[in-house]
């Protein structure tokens, strides 16, 4: 068991402190995404519920270790009869997989703040590494004296390779819906 002194002296040899914990203002975020529709348009979406946590001390965030739970049971494309179909059996089948997690494994600084963060993305009961690109537009201190970041983060998945794979085909053979999912999650965080 270790005891004050014992603390306090691995702390002065280096030994780093807990990360700044930062929480995600969801009133200011937005997870969302994009797929083809007919191959002639985009179709829009978005998840309206979703929490985690960032952990970090560098101020440029280049040493982040990042978490986001989205409740697959919140996505709204302003179509209530889509929604439903997204959430069913078909696609998401958000009874027995509620939830799409992202971890972060790495993140590798690109210049110009900008980021590529590789981390596993659990979807539908499968685990994948994906690779997402990460844009810090800066850090402020608000009216009320809270710490706030703001990112933007882009990225692509295939959606069949998470056995979402339910597909209709056009009479000239196209297909109903895309296979690639284009995703914009703009993210504002508050240091607690």
């Amino acid at each position: 068991m270790n005891t004050i002194k014992e603390v306090d002296l691995q702390n002065r040899t280096g030994t780093p402190g807990p990360a700044a914990k930062w929480s995600y203002d969801k009133s200011h975020s937005k997870v969302g995404f994009t797929i083809s529709h007919f191959g002639i348009s985009e179709t829009e979406g978005r998840f309206t519920q979703f929490d985690g946590t960032v952990l970090s001390d560098e101020p440029d965030f280049s040493d982040a270790k990042v978490e986001l739970v989205i409740e697959v049971d919140s996505v709204n494309t302003e179509d209530a009869q889509r929604d439903g179909h997204l959430r069913s059996a078909d696609f998401f089948d958000a009874e027995k997989f509620p939830s799409i997690i992202f971890r972060s494994r790495e993140i590798t600084t690109l210049g110009d703040n900008h980021f590529r963060l590789t981390g596993d993305i659990m979807m539908h009961g499968i685990t994948m590494e994906t690779d997402l690109d990460v844009k810090h537009r800066g850090t402020v201190v608000d009216p009320f004296n809270n710490t706030k970041a703001g990112f933007i983060i882009t990225g692509h998945l295939d959606r069949t390779k998470f056995g979402l794979t339910w597909n209709g085909v056009l009479a000239a053979g196209g297909l109903l819906v895309g296979n690639t999912v284009h995703f914009s999650i703009n993210i504002e965080l508050v240091k607690n």
